[in-house]
């Protein structure tokens, strides 16, 4: 699924401006659909140039003008026709799992502080997508149901792992020489523009 096909997905629940959309999407989404206003406003532009979604301009006062999008007929037809005919991947991208691959040629401190952020990140995660939870009403749809538990579950797994394994790894570590030389001002640049 894209940008543009999700942003019809979430247009069937309700009209919702850009902003609206971009809210959604820090929301429940962030966790694995990251999209911003540089991937929402032109799948946005692109969807109702091609008739999907209707635009209402809604003038505000000392503002410019608020974009409401609804989803035409034709627009549920084609979303319909996505969820139907798609065959969804799970793609994982993940700089902090490339990142861990080399562990083994990094400093201890730099590793712990690394494991660190991770659970700092993955608690934050687990926190936000709880709080979603709860704040839900009983008609909520099942499907966003199922994604935020789905999320929780798989930041919760990920983050007793790293606290399980962190020592071993870092022990590892600071038993062993480092097999790179302490970074230069050369290789420190070098490692800021890579």
């Amino acid at each position: 699924m894209d940008v543009k096909t999700l942003c019809l997905g979430l247009l069937t629940r309700q009209p919702a401006s850009g902003y609206d959309l971009k809210k959604e999407f820090e929301s429940l989404f962030k966790h694995f659909f990251p999209a911003g206003y540089g991937s929402i406003y032109p799948a946005l532009a692109d969807l109702h140039a091609r008739g999907l979604v209707e635009c209402e301009q809604i003038p505000q006062s000392g503002k410019p003008d608020r974009k409401l999008y609804r989803i035409t007929e034709q627009g549920r037809s084609v979303f319909a026709d996505a969820l139907h005919h798609s065959t969804p991947q799970h793609k994982l991208r993940s700089e902090f799992l490339a990142t861990m691959y080399f562990a083994d040629q990094m400093e201890p401190e730099r590793l712990r502080e690394l494991l660190q952020q991770r659970i700092d990140d993955l608690s934050r995660a687990v926190e936000h997508l709880d709080r979603i939870q709860r704040s839900w009403e009983a008609d909520t749809p099942r499907g966003a149901r199922f994604v935020a538990g789905f999320g929780s579950t798989i930041a919760e797994a990920a983050l007793e792992y790293i606290q399980r394994y962190q020592s071993t790894l870092t022990d590892h570590n600071k038993a062993r020489e480092p097999r790179r030389p302490k970074l230069g001002p050369a290789r420190k640049s070098l490692e800021h523009r890579l």
